[in-house]
Order: structure tokens, then sequence, then C-alpha cells
């Protein structure tokens, strides 16, 4: 059987009106069948996904890591592990102060420090704590993936059956419209957006950019159409990014050879990775 391909869209407050958003399937040579779309309304979900048995390999849509500058600055913990542990042991009020008082101390225009990642993906910086809260993603899903004992290529080596990758939908949907495509707000879930969105949809199932295309049931394609929040449509896309990663399994799943081990890296981020996603 062949290994079962994730793509989660995380947030770091799940609820049944935002949960984690879980696209399931399988890859068959250059198509990724997309098979489910599940919804992880608690951490107990998405705690019980991260242990399910192998083989499996997930984009996971938050920051495995941290700026290594700043990371020194505050006098953190220089190791992945270590680090982990050390932000699981703050309180989310206790990070934000942490993070407010750092980037108070950095000069005007110069607050969000940036991994060696986030730059070639356009990512935004994970000591970032609004619009969107990606520190807080980091501090809520990193340690998540340490506790379960998953293997996170390049930062911890777990089980080998169980392969956590760091996706990010944008940087795939931006190869493909600059349009808005999704909104939380009812009031902005407009008839342009749901456009982008079957733009977007129907490039994948092209096979662009990514050279892996989209198969789904009629059900799921409404699904990934109708959902304007634009959940469902992400957490597909990450699916997208971890049978590109599968497909390069043999070659460190497409990752750069030598990544930052406090940082991680982002998937087809990179100068490399996007000369292959357009071959």
């Amino acid at each position: 059987m062949s290994r079962a391909l994730l793509g989660v869209d995380f947030t770091s407050a799940p609820s049944p009106r935002k949960p984690i958003t879980v696209a399931r399937g399988r890859r068959h040579g250059e198509h990724l069948a997309l098979e489910r779309i599940d919804r992880l309304p608690d951490w107990r979900g998405f705690e019980a996904l991260l242990r399910e048995p192998g083989p499996w390999l997930g984009a996971f849509d938050f920051p495995f890591g941290l700026p290594r500058q700043a990371v020194a600055a505050l006098g953190w913990p220089l190791d992945w592990t270590g680090l982990v542990r050390h932000c699981a042991g703050l309180s989310r009020a206790r990070l934000r102060e942490i993070f407010d008082a750092y980037r108070a101390g950095r000069p005007a225009g110069d607050k969000y420090p940036h991994r060696a990642t986030d730059l070639p993906a356009g990512s935004h910086s994970p000591v970032k704590l609004v619009n969107p809260p990606v520190a807080l993603m980091f501090h809520e899903g990193a340690p998540r993936l340490l506790q379960a004992g998953v293997r996170v290529p390049g930062l911890y080596e777990g089980d080998e059956t169980r392969i956590a990758l760091e996706g990010y939908p944008g940087l795939t949907v931006r190869a493909i419209t600059r349009e808005p495509y999704k909104n939380d707000a009812p009031s902005k879930q407009t008839a342009a957006r749901r456009e982008a969105r079957a733009d977007i949809i129907s490039t994948l199932r092209a096979g662009r950019p990514l050279g892996i295309r989209l198969r789904c049931t009629s059900a799921l394609d409404r699904r990934l159409l109708d959902d304007a929040t634009g959940d469902s449509l992400d957490a597909a896309v990450c699916a997208m990014q971890a049978a590109w990663a599968e497909v390069r399994a043999g070659d460190n799943f497409g990752l750069p050879a030598r990544i930052d081990p406090l940082e991680g890296w982002i998937l087809t981020a990179g100068a490399d990775a996007e000369a292959r996603m357009r071959a």
C-alpha cells in the first residue's frame, strides 16, 4: 500500500468554528488522489493525528523553528529539541511578553527577524504574534511534533514511518495567482474570491506548479470551492506539497542538503526547489 499523505491547515486555537483542517490522500504516479478532508476542533484530535501509525508523510502549515538570530539574542537553547522544550514550558502570555520586549529593543524597520527559509518562501517571521500569529502556531505545534516522536527531517530523527515537513500553501498559490482567494469574514467572501479558488483548483488539476495533478471526487471538488475560508483548499495544497516531497524522498524530500538545525525549512522554498517546480 502506498504511503498516506496529509496536508494540515493549522490554527493556534482550534475550535468547532475554526478547526485544524486535514486533507488526506495518496500519490499514484504524478497524481495525488484526495480521499477526504477532516476537521479537528480540538488539540486531542490533532495529537491523535500525529500518533496515527505510519507510514505517512504530512505537510503542516506552521513554523517548525524560530530565527537563530532571535533565539541567540534571547539566550534560549540553540538546539531544536532544547528550544522546543523551553518554549513549551512558557505560557502563551509569557511568550507574548518576551517577544514584545524583544521587538521593542530592535531598530525600526527590523523588528521581525526571519529564518533563512522565510525569505525565499515569502513567509512571515515566526516571532510575529498577530495577522497571522505564527509565533503562537510554533508554540502550539512544534512541541506536539516533538511529544509525538515523529521524524522532522533536518531537525529531529523520530519515527521513520511518521514524517512531518513544514508546508506553506501560500508559496504554491502565489505561483498560480496573486488574487485574494479566502477570508474568514462572511462579508468578504466574495464571488471574486470564489473565482480565484476555481482558478487554483483548475491549475492544480493540470499539474502546475508542482508537477503533481490533483484528483478528487466531485463532492470534494465542491468542498474545496465552496469553503470560502480557504481552509479546505489550503489543506489540499499542503497535501500536494507532501506529494511533491514524497517524489523526492530519496533526495531529502526536496529539502536543501544543508538546513539550519534550529530553523528548519519550508517545502519547495528556494531557488533549487523553484527550478524543480517549474520543470
